[in-house]
């Protein structure tokens, strides 16, 4: 299974379903990869089209199968409402390495409520199982390379 650091640009999202009534929604965003859980910044009155422009990284090592994006719309005073979520599978970053920012379906109770755009990149850790460094040529020898002279 992949070791290595993921990355995570949150880009922004649009035509999400408006939560507040009477204001513009406050979105955040919490991404979780596996058992890590990272949020991003409220972006104050935004309304259902916020953008963020930030970047996370999670540590991933061992079976993870998707990042789990949650929309919420920050409330003072009361619990914050979900606005919707979306579930990134990650098969074809670990093999590609690295995914340009996509629009991807929020949905809350299998129902559409808008995108997000997110960039994905693996940077792949190259230690082995027994600590060592792997590397990709023969003769290559902590950084130096054999000489065929």
């Amino acid at each position: 299974m992949p070791t290595g650091k993921l990355q995570v640009l949150l880009v922004s999202a649009k035509g999400l379903h408006e939560a507040d009534f009477f204001t513009k929604m406050d979105p955040y965003v919490t991404i979780t990869c596996r058992t890590q859980e990272q949020k991003s910044d409220v972006a104050s009155g935004q309304g259902s089209s916020p953008e963020w422009n930030e970047t996370f990284v999670f540590s991933v090592s061992g079976e993870v199968q998707e990042l789990v994006i949650k929309i919420k719309d920050s409330d003072v005073g009361s619990e914050d409402d979900l606005v919707g979520e979306a579930k990134i599978p990650l098969e074809t970053l670990f093999v590609e390495g690295s995914i340009p920012p996509t629009p991807y379906n929020v949905v809350v109770n299998d129902e559409f409520c808008g995108e997000i755009k997110v960039g994905l990149q693996f940077i792949r850790d190259d230690t082995n199982e027994d600590g060592y460094h792997q590397h990709g040529e023969e003769g290559n020898f902590g950084g130096w390379k054999e000489s065929s002279y």
